[in-house]
């Protein structure tokens, strides 16, 4: 679907004083001009983004209280169980509490549940078999606030329980012993935007302060605060929360970790990824290599392989468990594409795309581990709300739905509004999930694509790309990249910029990766030629193939280190036909 481009507005004179006030060069005054960055002050703690810009750990709702629970917990021996999530969060969360918690000398073991088997959050079945194994204190991390019911069932059996999670609270909260949680109503952090494993930092760092009786904790806990950087770096990468305010200074600085990995399954999921020979890493190392790994482990029901993998310290389990789960990610990767393929026939067929608001397609046997990603890229595809459903073979137990969202509808009040043909559902605004009997799917879609259209009065929002310059290729230049570096860590609400090239020629352009999903092509401007890839348009060859006329490109300039040598190629985010061409 043909995007609208967007070009972010520049003022000569503004970004004249902010390059003559920070000594910066004229590329990144724009850039933190187009970011709406115009003070100062705030620029150069932008670009500095010191570790000691952190606020304390007790700034985040309930910190306090239940580092003093732990600390007490740990003192009396008393049996400890963190109670996590099968995503990357989840893991990193639970890795990092319960690394903690040992090293201060805890009697402390985890439990992750499975996500075919249980589903996302605490579940009644789990926490009673916790309470009669014993446990006494069940710490969760990366979820809980909506786990009413069964949070009530542990405080029945007698278990102390302390709810950790950011994700957005019911109307209802959880009558734990203490809810930690950076966004709850009336009880807001400075900051609400940190994942799981930001929230997990943040109480590590509070129980360490409690056990050390002080504000400063003592070098051994203090070198594991700065080592555990790197778990909150991969979560918060991969839960795709803002890389804004204390989300990029634990990414920066986690990111630093990584180069020489504290623990030593790191290292190994480095080696399986390729990312054990770069001289630095950035976000898309984490985002396209390492995250999807452990993910595949999750979506594959093995997500406690995931968590052993970032608390063992024995590197030949680490090794063992590293290749094993590299090759669930290639299981994942052929699941995803058979699944994608399915739907994409189930749209062609049985939709109609340009009228339709909102796409929800379903099958008998899909894998109801991938069908996120499946619906994250028909959404992207089609700029279509999207929700797919993954039945039941033998047609026993409910279908399992994700939902996926475009910017401007909110996926979860429809769900909410469709709740009548729904056993269970959750999420957010931009991503969801939901339990469905099979009878229920047609008139759920009928009440779904309802109430997305009575969002946006039966009209889309259009698809956009902002563009933050123009500029020619031959600029596109390693000191360039340098400049742009300034910015990163790049993400969610601190994206990568994106340039325009107008009047482009290319070359003969390919199919390549796993399955033919993404696209190489030699671009050429003036005389300077370069290499773009895209990733997920492979379909973009046909049309690109048979276009003769010049194109503009829009594009992110990335840095490509292969082979020990780096040079600078462009991520093709659209293109478009050349308006220079067009004007003429």
């Amino acid at each position: 679907m043909a995007k609208l481009w967007r070009f972010v507005a520049h003022d000569a004179d503004r970004i004249a004083r902010m390059q003559r006030e920070l000594n910066v060069s004229p590329v990144v005054a724009q850039l933190l001009l187009g970011r709406g960055i115009s003070d100062t002050t705030l620029a150069r703690d932008f670009l500095d983004c010191r570790l000691s810009s952190l606020r304390d750990a007790e700034s985040v709702s309930g910190v306090a209280e239940a580092s003093e629970r732990i600390a007490d917990a740990l003192r009396a021996g008393r049996k400890i169980v963190i109670y996590g999530d099968y995503d990357v969060d989840g893991m990193a969360s639970t890795a990092l509490l319960q690394r903690c918690l040992a090293k201060l000398g805890g009697n402390v073991s985890h439990y992750i549940p499975s996500r075919l088997d249980e589903g996302y959050g605490l579940n009644r079945a789990a926490i009673e078999k916790l309470a009669r194994d014993g446990a006494e204190l069940i710490v969760t991390v990366d979820c809980g606030i909506a786990s009413v019911d069964e949070v009530a069932a542990a405080r029945e059996a007698g278990v102390e329980i302390i709810i950790s999670d950011h994700h957005q609270p019911g109307e209802t909260l959880p009558a734990a012993d203490v809810l930690v949680h950076p966004a709850l109503p009336g009880r807001e952090s400075p900051f609400a935007g940190l994942c799981g494993a930001g929230v997990a930092f943040k109480l590590a760092w509070g129980v360490c302060k409690a056990m050390a009786g002080s504000d400063r904790v003592g070098q051994p806990m203090q070198q594991f605060l700065l080592d555990a950087t790197a778990l909150v770096a991969l979560a918060t990468i991969a839960d795709v929360v803002p890389l804004l305010d204390e989300n990029r200074v634990l990414v920066r600085h986690g990111l630093a970790r990584m180069i020489d990995p504290p623990f030593v399954g790191l290292k190994h999921l480095m080696r399986v990824a390729g990312a054990d020979k770069k001289r630095q890493l950035d976000t898309d190392d984490v985002g396209f290599a390492l995250a999807p790994r452990l993910n595949a482990a999750g979506r594959l029901g093995q997500a406690r392989l995931g968590v052993e993998l970032l608390t063992t310290d024995s590197d030949s389990r680490a090794r063992e468990l590293a290749d094993y789960i590299d090759q669930l990610n290639e299981s994942r990767q052929s699941l995803e594409r058979s699944i994608y393929r399915l739907a994409q026939r189930q749209i062609t067929e049985e939709f109609d795309v340009d009228a339709d608001p909102a796409l929800v397609v379903a099958g008998h046997g899909w894998h109801a581990g991938v069908i996120g990603i499946v619906a994250g890229r028909l959404a992207d595809r089609y700029h279509r709300p999207t929700v797919v459903i993954a039945l039941d073979q033998a047609g026993v137990k409910p279908g399992v739905g994700s939902v996926r969202g475009i910017p401007g509808i909110d996926v979860h009040a429809a769900l909410v509004d469709s709740a009548d043909h729904l056993l269970t559902w959750g999420g957010h605004r931009a991503a969801a999930g939901c339990r469905i009997d099979a009878d229920q799917v047609d008139a759920f879609r009928i009440s779904f694509c309802e109430h997305v259209a009575s969002q946006c009065q039966d009209e889309l929002p259009p698809a956009e790309i902002r563009i933050d310059a123009e500029s020619p290729l031959g600029t596109m230049t390693m000191a360039t990249l340098q400049q742009i570096d300034q910015l990163a860590p790049f993400g969610q609400g601190n994206r990568r910029p994106i340039v325009c090239a107008s009047g482009v020629t290319i070359g003969e352009p390919k199919r390549i990766g796993s399955g033919g999903r993404h696209l190489s092509l030699e671009v050429v401007q003036d005389g300077v030629r370069m290499r773009a890839v895209s990733f997920g348009n492979g379909d973009w060859v046909d049309e690109l193939a048979e276009n003769r006329q010049p194109l503009d490109i829009a594009f992110e300039p990335i840095v490509n280190e292969f082979g020990g040598r780096r040079r600078v190629e462009l991520r093709l985010a659209d293109w478009r036909i050349s308006q220079q061409a067009v004007a003429q």
